[in-house]
């Protein structure tokens, strides 16, 4: 049965870091859909919390699988497990990645510039080469179409002082995605980012009370939506790029951020 404009029946979506956080998003807006889901995480546990949550929001069929993406035989071994599988691919997720260790440029550890970009940077083009690449099978034997999405980040935007090789990886990526929509449209392979804004996830639950109360206040105050996101804000976004609403959409950086990115520091509430 169609399930409206954002249909994503019959169609294999996969997303890395997808039993939690905003990955967790991502495969939920798929799952409502009617998508089948593939998730790529580490925690076993946590992905089959994450598999009975996408079933029971609708999803048609939800394998998860332990992926390293900071490996690329990992990566490729793992494309060649989901086919078996699922038998084809239509809309990656390049989503996991980690925070930067840094909070300065001046001592930055070399070992921790290369360790983050191996995950954000070479495992998501890894990542979504490799799906590219499948994709563009499916095309030549008949069938074009296909979504390659990079989560990025505000950081891609805004100068954010110690996280320098955080910012690299996102901006480097946004760079990547540019090129993969401009080589790949041909085969209707389209490809976006999207850049998220503050996200409060269940990682940031485990701080203290204060602390997340504090957190929200402060974000809530420089955002024009007055709070902060969470993992079902995205839920939208990914059913619309994963399904054919989204057929000639690509090359774009989407911001969903309730704001915060046009809203400027010098910004007061007199000038309303």
């Amino acid at each position: 049965m169609a399930k409206g404009l954002f249909d994503c029946t019959g169609k294999v979506t996969m997303v890395t870091g997808g039993n939690g956080g905003l990955g967790l998003g991502f495969a939920m807006g798929c799952a409502k859909m009617g998508g089948d889901i593939a998730i790529w995480a580490r925690n076993e546990e946590k992905s089959a919390a994450a598999k009975e949550t996408l079933l029971e929001a609708g999803a048609g069929k939800v394998i998860a699988y332990q992926v390293d993406v900071s490996d690329e035989k990992a990566i490729i071994d793992g494309y060649a497990r989901l086919m078996e599988d699922f038998g084809r691919i239509d809309c990656v997720f390049a989503n996991s990645g980690r925070s930067s260790k840094s909070r300065s440029v001046l001592t930055m550890e070399t070992e921790e510039w290369h360790d983050l970009l191996n995950v954000s940077l070479h495992g998501a083009f890894f990542t979504l080469r490799e799906a590219a690449k499948l994709m563009v099978a499916r095309s030549e034997a008949g069938e074009p179409g296909g979504s390659l999405v990079f989560c990025g980040s505000l950081s891609m935007f805004h100068g954010i002082a110690g996280i320098e090789n955080y910012a690299a990886a996102k901006g480097g990526m946004g760079a990547v995605i540019r090129g993969m929509a401009a080589e790949l449209g041909k085969y209707r392979i389209r490809a976006n980012t999207i850049a998220p804004g503050m996200i409060f996830t269940e990682m940031m639950k485990q701080a203290p009370k204060e602390q997340q109360e504090q957190l929200k206040a402060f974000f809530s105050a420089k955002t024009p939506i007055p709070r902060v996101g969470y993992p079902e804000d995205f839920e939208g976004i990914a059913a619309y790029l994963c399904s054919d609403a989204s057929s000639f959409h690509t090359g774009d950086t989407i911001v969903i951020d309730g704001g915060s990115v046009i809203y400027p520091p010098y910004a007061m509430d007199t000038y309303a």
